[in-house]
């Protein structure tokens, strides 16, 4: 797998410091609340474990799965809801972790039927943005990084569900996405 980054984007290390200090910021903004997390599914399941155990104060779990991308390398336009929460949103204060804001389309469906739905706030923590690639606006509260134009792949995030267990986020060589 190693040999097909073309380079290290972020280390393994700056990803586990920017972490902290989301989870140390996360922490000061609800104190006194109980946060209901909302981890995207699959891709940010690793930033989500690491995010949580970095929050100091009450949390519960849940996930959702929804896609514009299919299969795909860019997306689609259209969001699917695959799996949606087990909890019961209303009066909630939601915060959504996501690995990577790239178009911004699945999430600005997202937010918003969250709201619908009867959540007291809902919140938005990314590990990464790509302002290059954004064709919708979306308020991001917390954000790890933001990246350059590049096809990243590791710490959560994958090319046709390869290279998520990588400890770094590396971008991959053009070569093997565009076979």
């Amino acid at each position: 797998m190693h040999q097909d980054v073309d380079h290290i984007l972020l280390t393994e290390e700056a990803i586990a410091a920017r972490v902290q200090e989301l989870g140390a910021q996360i922490t000061h903004d609800y104190a006194g609340k109980t946060i209901l997390m909302c981890g995207i599914l699959k891709g940010a399941v690793t930033f989500y474990t690491d995010l949580a155990r970095a929050i100091d104060g009450p949390v519960q779990f849940d996930f959702m799965s929804c896609s514009s991308y299919g299969t795909s390398a860019s997306s689609s336009g259209n969001v699917t809801i695959r799996k949606d929460m087990d909890s019961d949103p209303e009066g909630a204060d939601i915060l959504i972790v996501e690995d990577i804001i790239d178009t911004g389309v699945t999430l600005s469906c997202l937010m918003p039927l969250l709201k619908e739905r009867g959540a007291r706030s809902v919140r938005l923590a990314t590990l990464l943005s790509k302002p290059a690639r954004r064709r919708v606006d979306v308020p991001v509260d917390y954000n790890g990084f933001e990246i350059p134009d590049a096809f990243v792949v590791g710490y959560g995030l994958d090319f046709a569900g390869r290279y998520r267990n990588l400890p770094y986020i590396g971008v991959l060589k053009k070569e093997v996405y565009s076979k």
